[in-house]
Order: structure tokens, then C-alpha cells, then sequence
């Protein structure tokens, strides 16, 4: 009798067992959808109506908000100069070649090592040459500012560019000599300053000028060295190494679209050959500083050149 008591116990357990488990998955099903109050995950269809049309209108009026916001932002913005300018004091300054990391090695007798440094100056100065700069841009005075400001709610737009044509470069033009000397070991370096809306680089009449000498490196602690035994002399063109003033303001890339930025080239006259040679060149100006040492290409740039020779 005991035993049939004890099986009669597990047999009516494993009824309720089954008998809980059904109740669950009615449960869910119920959840999903309850046939007898029509509801749907809990809620009847006008709940869930009101549901999508609170959030519709939530996110309509956000993307009002967003849009509203945009158009009045943009209200203050001029297409030709922009309203807040954080600008450098200081323009940056840039070399062409650039070689590899600022490293322009070849050897005069192997065409191949230096021909990519005159394709890569032959297509830097390709906007500038002469026939381009005549027909695109104007003859401006030089040695004075080229203002071109708007005069009320008349917009001065587009704005004239002067001329910067290729033949001031003389020997580092590439029409004299097509290879910038770089076959015979003197090769040309150009430089350039970075554009920078507004600037006007120089005072009292004082154009901005290009110096370039070796640069001293640290061979112990105390004690610092230069290349000036082997860097040779340099050749400045245009002349002395001038940046006129007749290329500043620049007014951007949209308000003056022909604008031809004025560069520098240097030519290395007698340089040691098979030897590196550190090279820094600076922008010398009486509103311009060169000395912030957080920032090595603020109107400053060092290279390092080797030319090598068989001979």
C-alpha cells in the first residue's frame, strides 16, 4: 500500500508539473496577443496609436528645432570669408621637393635618382607660367598691399590675383634649364608660405624675406655643430629672397579663385657632395616669429639634402 501511495504522489507532481507549463506558455501567448481584449504586447491598438503619434510629433519637433537652428547658424556665415577666424599668428612654411620626410638625396650622375624631383617642380609650376598668369590674373604695383575690401553691402567678389610668373625664378624657373640643376649638383629648392586669410606680413612697408642657413644639431651635451663648412653659398630668386607685397591679403580660396600664392627658390651654388647637409630656412619679418619651439614648421622649415657623386 505504501508504494501505491508513493506512485499515486509522483504521478499527481508530474500533473501539476505539465499543468504549470501550459499555464506559462498561455501566459506568453496571452502576452503577444490576447484574443478575448484584443491586446497586442499589453496594449490595444488606440493605446499603441497614441504611443506613435506622441513620438512622431516628439521627433518632428526635434528635427525642427535641429533644422531651425542649422538655418539661422548659417545665416552668419559668408561663402567668401569666414565670420571667426582663429588663425595662426604664424604661417607655416613648405618646401617643393619634399622628397621622403623632408630628405632630398640623389646622385648627379644617375638620372633616375633626381628625376622625380624636376617632374615633381615641373608640375608645382605648372599654374605659374607665364602665358597662365597672363591670361588669369593681373599686373599689380608692387611693394605695396593689394586691399581689395567690400565697400558696404557692395561685395568686392570674385577678386583680382596678381601676377606670379614662373620667369622670376630665373635659374630656378625650368626654362633655362629644365633639370633646376639638379644634373650638375646644384640643385633648386622652392618655398613656399601657407596661405593665411587676412594676413599682412611685414610693417611699415617691410616685405617678408627668405633666409636660409645651416642648422645647428646636438653632437654631445653640451655642444652644438652646423654644416656652414659644407653648405656652400645660396642664390635667392627672386632677388634677395623676396615675398612682395603686392600678394598680400589673401582673401580665400572662393573670393579670390586665380590666386597665385608668391614663392621663393634657393640655389645651392657649391655644395659638399656625398655629405647631408641640415638646412633651415626661415621667413624673416617684423611682425612674424620664428622662434616657437612647439611648432618647428611656424615660419621656418629644415630639410636635409645629399648629393652624391661617383667622380
Amino acid at each position: 500500500p505504501s508504494r501505491v501511495f508513493v506512485f499515486a504522489c509522483i504521478k499527481e507532481e508530474e500533473k501539476e508539473e505539465e499543468m504549470a507549463k501550459d499555464e506559462k506558455k498561455n501566459e506568453w501567448k496571452e502576452f503577444f496577443w490576447n484574443p478575448r481584449t484584443r491586446e497586442f504586447c499589453g496594449r490595444t491598438a488606440s493605446s499603441w496609436g497614441l504611443i506613435f503619434l506622441f513620438y512622431l510629433a516628439f521627433y518632428i519637433f526635434l528635427a525642427g528645432m535641429f533644422t531651425l537652428t542649422m538655418y539661422v547658424m548659417l545665416l552668419t556665415l559668408d561663402d567668401n570669408r569666414p565670420t571667426y577666424q582663429d588663425r595662426l599668428a604664424t604661417p607655416g612654411m613648405m618646401i617643393r621637393p619634399k622628397g621622403e620626410d623632408l630628405e632630398i638625396t640623389y646622385t648627379k650622375e644617375n638620372t633616375e635618382s633626381w628625376d622625380m624631383h624636376v617632374q615633381a617642380l615641373n608640375r608645382f609650376l605648372s599654374p605659374y607660367n607665364d602665358t597662365v598668369q597672363e591670361q588669369k590674373n593681373h599686373v599689380c604695383t608692387p611693394d605695396q598691399y593689394f586691399i581689395q575690401e567690400d565697400s558696404d553691402s557692395v561685395r568686392n567678389n570674385p577678386k583680382r590675383s596678381c601676377q606670379f610668373k614662373r620667369s622670376i625664378l630665373e635659374d630656378c624657373s625650368g626654362i633655362t634649364d629644365r633639370y633646376y640643376g639638379y644634373n650638375d649638383g646644384k640643385p633648386c629648392i622652392i618655398i613656399k608660405l601657407n596661405r593665411v586669410i587676412g594676413m599682412l606680413p611685414g610693417k611699415e612697408g617691410q616685405a617678408p624675406t627668405v633666409s636660409c642657413a645651416p642648422k645647428k644639431y646636438k653632437i654631445s651635451k653640451d655642444e652644438w655643430a652646423d654644416d656652414t663648412d659644407k653648405m656652400g653659398e645660396v642664390a635667392y630668386f627672386p632677388r634677395n629672397g623676396t615675398f612682395n607685397l603686392m600678394y598680400y591679403p589673401y582673401y580665400g580660396k572662393k573670393a579670390q579663385v586665380n590666386y597665385s600664392q608668391p614663392l621663393v627658390a634657393i640655389k645651392f651654388l657649391n655644395i659638399t657632395l656625398n655629405t647631408e647637409i641640415n638646412v633651415e630656412c626661415k621667413i624673416i619679418a617684423n611682425n612674424i616669429r620664428t622662434d616657437n619651439e612647439r611648432d618647428k614648421f611656424a615660419g621656418r622649415i629644415s630639410f636635409k639634402l645629399k648629393i652624391n657623386s661617383r667622380n
